[in-house]
């Protein structure tokens, strides 16, 4: 349960050597990095909040 805060990192440190391969300005990307962690941690809650519930 602990590891679940690596949800949200792995994909956007995807996203960030993509746009470091591709030479694309971080400010161009930044949105999808929101997305990436909003998602993310929605995910990580959703998934801990049924560990809990089925305990």
């Amino acid at each position: 349960m602990t590891r679940l805060f690596l949800l949200p990192l792995i994909p956007a440190l995807i996203w960030y050597v993509f746009l470091l391969y591709n030479r694309i300005p971080i400010r161009r990307g930044a949105k999808v990095f929101y997305w990436i962690i909003g998602l993310g941690w929605g995910l990580a809650a959703f998934l801990s909040l049924m560990m809990f519930l089925t305990r």
